[in-house]
């Protein structure tokens, strides 16, 4: 039953708040306390035809819209964004979770896309060939594709919306946001920040929605692309829709999927750095990143010298209100999904790995009914078992034993996921073996989260991606693009007669 005590989060359609007319509602919760802060719509098909609409309706003249100027309305929404900073971080925390420290960096990730987005006129410029032969000029163009979407996870309510909108806008494209219902309030936050920028309406519409929301972009026919960053099973089943789907213009996908991110610690790593960067890649975020490091693996001698480190660091992890200045590690971001990690736990132990810190049956003084755990590690970890097999998406960090740099390689090639991984070693040639012979899309050496920065882009390999392209970064601007290649000749130059043979450089 709805608590009309609490607020509702709409849509933002055509440039302004469009309240649902569906009837339908979630609950949001705040995850430090466990109390629901305000109730999200679910898009009726009528509601998500209505932005579809609106964008189709708003596309012709913001694709004919000069690059310089679409790229003046970025960079107003650049600013905006950076003077509303805290008040964005702060949506963050309150219904994902993260600590503010952690929620503020996700802006500024996110600002990064917006700044390389504000290059636009010059991403866009192409080749030209003058006189190829008789006359004729060859050149291409990049056009935009028309209505794309980006259906987006919980995980980054700000920064994954921002790797598709601003690259899908600065290229001409118009853009609807399917964000997650768990955290959808920040959508709002940026769709009111574009429309202060000054983007026309229906450039930039939010269909707030579940399932069926989803599907019924998909299945539109005036929607020419789609983005999606979440887990494995969806990014299969958005791809295989896309490619499947009937009718004059295929649906172009993007789909980024789960990840299974090793830490490889090397005997000759620097073991303070190792420890350092494995405690903040594992339990920042409540380990609720698909870049997370889910798997250390231990090489040679090091395991018991890395665990006698790592135990304690895990033990006095600070897990607070996310808003608390001190704060290391908030809450997961629902009830179920903290049942869900306890019972990889529990299976982990089940299996015979060796559970060495339990982060279960945490109590937060003040925020009992809050949705938290603590860190847990795992030693005996074997490739076979579920833990190290599927995503845990939480606090749950796995050490696996190996004897060797060859080993180690095999165990993460033979991963079904290939998103990220990082090597911690001191020597040069371990290092550039490791990034030769990996087969994972994201490598960092001594880095343990190698997110590219926003002028390359993001994206895994195997079953992490579906698609031909990552995202954001120069490949992003292919992906909301079209390549057309024109050739030109003026009649002056054409000599008299049919011509019968392939036309060839002369």
């Amino acid at each position: 039953m709805m608590n009309h005590a609490v607020s509702t989060i709409p849509h933002y359609i055509n440039g302004g708040v469009q309240n649902s007319a569906s009837g339908h509602y979630q609950d949001v919760f705040n995850p430090a306390t466990g109390k629901v802060t305000a109730h999200v719509a679910l898009a009726n098909v009528e509601e998500v035809m209505l932005a579809v609409a609106s964008a189709k309706a708003a596309a012709p003249a913001w694709a004919e819209t000069a690059p310089l100027k679409r790229a003046r309305i970025l960079f107003k929404f650049k600013e905006l964004m950076e003077k509303h900073h805290d008040a964005l971080a702060a949506a963050i925390t309150r219904e994902h979770g993260k600590v503010f420290s952690d929620a503020k960096g996700e802006v500024v990730r996110g600002l990064e896309i917006v700044e390389f987005a504000c290059g636009v006129p010059q991403l866009l410029k192409t080749q030209f060939s003058d006189n190829i032969g008789g006359g004729i000029d060859n050149w291409q163009l990049r056009q935009p594709l028309g209505v794309t979407v980006g259906i987006t996870p919980f995980n980054f309510p700000v920064m994954v919306p921002l790797w598709m909108a601003p690259m899908a806008i600065a290229t001409g494209n118009t853009f609807i946001l399917k964000p997650s219902e768990r955290d959808p309030s920040p959508s709002l936050m940026l769709a009111d920040l574009l429309t202060q920028a000054g983007l026309p309406p229906g450039v930039f519409n939010v269909v707030q929605g579940d399932k069926l929301a989803v599907d019924t972009l998909l299945q539109h026919p005036d929607v020419k692309a789609v983005s999606f960053v979440g887990s494995t099973p969806i990014a299969e089943y958005i791809y295989g829709v896309g490619t499947n789907r009937k009718g004059s213009y295929p649906l172009r996908v993007q789909a980024l999927g789960g990840a299974k991110n090793h830490l490889v610690v090397m005997p000759d790593a620097n073991l303070e750095q190792a420890v350092d960067a494995l405690i903040g890649a594992a339990y920042g975020s409540a380990g609720e990143r698909c870049m997370a490091i889910s798997v250390a693996v231990a090489v040679g001698n090091v395991a018991d010298k890395l665990i006698d480190a790592l135990m304690p660091r895990v033990k006095a992890l600070k897990v607070k209100n996310g808003m608390d200045a001190d704060a290391e590690m908030g809450p997961v971001v629902t009830v179920s999904h903290k049942t869900k990690i306890e019972g990889y736990i529990e299976e982990g132990v089940a299996a015979g790995a060796k559970l060495l810190v339990d982060g279960r049956g945490l109590k937060v003084p003040g925020h009992e009914q809050g949705f938290f755990l603590g860190g847990s590690l795992f030693d005996q970890v074997k490739p076979e078992m579920t833990i190290y097999r599927e995503e845990i998406f939480g606090p749950v960090l796995c050490i696996v034993r190996v004897p060797d740099l060859a080993a180690a390689i095999e165990l993460i090639n033979a991963h079904e996921f290939g998103n990220g991984v990082s090597l911690f070693t001191s020597d040069g040639h371990t290092a550039r073996e490791f990034t030769r012979r990996i087969e994972v899309g994201m490598v960092g050496v001594n880095v343990p989260i190698p997110v590219p920065m926003a002028w390359h882009s993001f994206g895994g390999w195997k079953r992490s991606l579906f698609g031909d392209t990552h995202a954001y970064g120069e490949e992003g601007v292919r992906f909301y693009t079209r390549y057309k290649s024109i050739m030109q000749r003026w009649p002056e130059t054409i000599g008299k007669g049919a011509e019968f043979s392939m036309p060839v450089a002369k």
